[in-house]
């Protein structure tokens, strides 16, 4: 059995998804319809890591997907940082993303 929404697989015997209370469905239902690299687009770069995390958080709390890829070059000493921080999302969430960090950038939570 496995979380479509999660994407977590469990024994048989257990019918809800511990994690997000979604009913399992059986694995080879599933098949198909597993998330691949493929589903997902960079829709931010950024430089520091926490403001992706801060974006991340705030596309999440709208039921956004979001991953962060941070790739930090440690080998060169310097001031600053030299990382490259990605935003991504799924591919079928870009424009309400770039909607919800667009306004996220002009100070409108969307919040009433």
């Amino acid at each position: 059995m496995i979380c479509p929404k999660c994407e977590y697989e469990y024994i048989d015997e257990i019918t809800d998804c511990p994690d997000c209370g979604t009913r399992l469905i059986p694995v080879d239902e599933f098949a198909g319809k597993l998330t691949t690299p493929a589903d997902w687009v960079i829709i931010k770069t950024l430089s520091e890591e926490y403001e992706a995390q801060m974006l991340k958080d705030n596309l999440e709390s709208g039921g956004i997907s979001a991953l962060i890829l941070a790739q930090k070059d440690h080998v060169y000493p310097g001031v600053g940082g030299l990382a490259v921080v990605k935003l991504m999302v799924k591919k079928k969430d870009v424009t309400g993303a770039i909607a919800l960090i667009e306004n996220i950038y002009k100070g409108d939570s969307g919040i009433e």
